[in-house]
């Protein structure tokens, strides 16, 4: 654990790429392999179970500090972090437990073995043999709650610099569902495969931005210099919904979400489609819900994610199809290789050979004879329930990650409106002290209604003027959070609007996400719920 948490500790305090990248490194070098491994699957999302529940790890902390309970909420409040706070407040410990972050996370897997006394003496046991940052690292894998500000590329990138494997290879190895008692540090490194995993899904291509602003689209002519000629690109629609891919080899079927979450039991529907496919087909797509050949907004097909049973009504109303972007893997072999071009002929004829033409879709592709035309046949994408335009090298390999060259997402403009700021919560990390969570509201009549939550695109400067806003102008508070006075207005932007029954506006934003800071704008000038409501 010392390792492990000096680790969490060094990445927290950088923001420089090379550095956390060197950090890594080290811990690579210095661990022993199933330490390595089990790094790997809480750096990838895999965490722990939670086996005590909040309150009780809370409690046993109070009574441990000896403190009241009124103090140590107002200590959360301040730190806004359950783990750190209790690592704040325990007593400061002269001794030091050599347990490896591999026994640790044994003993919390442990832990649904034990009744609640046996429970609380382990915790306050554990809790006695950490140091200060180490008792801050257990605490945030005891709760559930860890989570740290390295991407898993970056994780790649480090270990491909201490093996002999590429990064593209690496990454393929550690998506799906692997375990890090069983997956050993060997099967990863070595040289001819890893483990023969039948569910395991490829890294996933992702799009590059065009970049533009609401006031000014790339015209034609910046579109020729920097992609060259119309006629190189394949253009398709970009729809919104769940990126997946479709597997089936040796008679198993498996659906998998980019957010690498094993989907089967979710889509029941798509299943005899699947298996009807070759053997040794994989398929890269999105999971859509259809009506009169449209899709449904992304709201419809969140009710069915969350749910652990899905009734024959949430089948009838929400009906999913697949629509396909992309063959990865075709008879067996690993076709990322061919051209975009090449991929596409094996999809079509797959689709072509298929009894279930409603549900396996393959996405259109849109005829076009130069930029400018593209342009225009751009402007119907909220008419196709659509958020642009995706371009794709006709010639181009399917790549790992986010690469820029090869596939572009030309977005349309986000909706906006303009809202007044009126809560404020501290964030994490490295901006654990300051207000970066807002919450924003618009008039209904003369009062101001919530409707979105937002914590990206402002600047560091301008957070630390919104958080020195907040400290001097905040009127109650609700644990953690800040009612502050209604003054600041920001254009937040969106993808999408639906109704809703859970929310007091009645309604929930897609991506809600600011845009900029309106100081021209008094909050007397924001926008209105009916205007809101005029988007549905």
């Amino acid at each position: 654990m010392k390792h492990f948490a000096a680790l969490f500790a060094a990445l927290d305090e950088t923001n420089k790429t090379n550095e956390k990248v060197n950090a890594i490194k080290a811990y690579f070098l210095t661990v022993n392999d199933s330490d390595k491994m089990h790094m790997l699957a809480l750096f990838t999302g895999r965490k722990p179970r939670r086996h005590i529940n909040s309150t009780l790890v809370k409690n046993w902390a109070i009574e441990l500090a000896n403190i009241p309970v009124w103090l140590f909420e107002e200590s959360y409040q301040v730190v806004g972090d359950l783990a750190e706070t209790i690592s704040l407040l325990l007593p400061i410990n002269t001794k030091s437990s050599d347990k490896s972050l591999t026994e640790w996370i044994a003993e919390i897997n442990h832990l649904n073995k034990l009744d609640e006394t046996e429970r609380k003496i382990w915790l306050t046991e554990s809790w006695a043999s950490l140091s200060r940052q180490e008792c801050f690292v257990f605490n945030k894998l005891l709760t559930s709650s860890f989570r740290v500000g390295v991407s898993q590329n970056l994780v790649v990138k480090a270990l491909a610099e201490i093996s002999k494997l590429d990064a593209a290879t690496l990454t393929h190895r550690i998506m799906g569902n692997w375990d890090p008692e069983v997956y050993t540090f060997e099967q990863l490194m070595e040289e001819q495969g890893a483990l023969d995993d039948l569910s395991r899904p490829y890294p996933f291509f992702l799009a590059y931005p065009i970049q533009e602003t609401s006031e000014r689209q790339k015209s034609p002519e910046e579109m020729q210099t920097a992609l060259g000629n119309a006629d190189e690109w394949q253009a398709e629609w970009k729809w919104d919904g769940i990126r997946a891919q479709i597997i089936h080899r040796k008679g198993e079927i498996f659906i998998w979400s980019r957010g690498e979450d094993l989907a089967t039991d979710k889509f029941p529907e798509l299943h005899p489609f699947i298996q009807a496919l070759p053997d040794g087909t994989v398929l890269d797509g999105e999971l859509l819900t259809f009506k009169d050949e449209l899709p449904l907004p992304f709201s419809l097909l969140q009710t069915r994610i969350g749910r652990k049973n899905l009734t024959k009504k949430i089948l009838e109303e929400n009906p999913v199809a697949f629509i396909a972007y992309d063959c990865l893997e075709f008879a067996g072999e690993d076709i990322r290789s061919k051209t975009q071009t090449e991929r596409r002929v094996i999809l079509e004829q797959l689709q072509r050979d298929t009894s279930f033409s409603t549900i396996f879709r393959v996405s259109p592709i849109i005829n076009f004879n130069s930029w400018e035309e593209l342009a225009e046949i751009r402007k119907q994408s909220r008419e196709m329930v659509s958020e642009g335009i995706m371009l794709k090298r006709k010639n181009a390999t399917y790549q790992v990650g986010r690469k820029r060259g090869d596939w572009w997402k030309w977005k349309i403009d986000p909706l906006s409106v303009d809202a007044v700021m009126i809560y404020a919560q501290k964030g994490h990390g490295r901006r654990a002290d300051l207000y970066t969570d807002y919450t924003f509201a618009v008039w209904d009549g003369d009062r101001l209604v919530p409707f979105a939550k937002a914590y990206s695109g402002l600047t560091d400067q301008e957070i630390g003027k919104v958080d020195s806003f907040v400290k001097r102008n905040t009127l109650e508070k609700f644990g953690p959070v800040r009612t502050v006075k209604p003054e600041l207005v920001f254009e937040i932007g969106f993808e999408g609007i639906n109704k809703s029954s859970r929310h007091k506006s009645g309604i929930a934003l897609r991506f809600p996400r600011i845009l900029r800071w309106r100081h021209d704008k008094k909050m007397e000038e924001a926008d209105t719920l009916e205007s809101l409501k005029s988007l549905l």
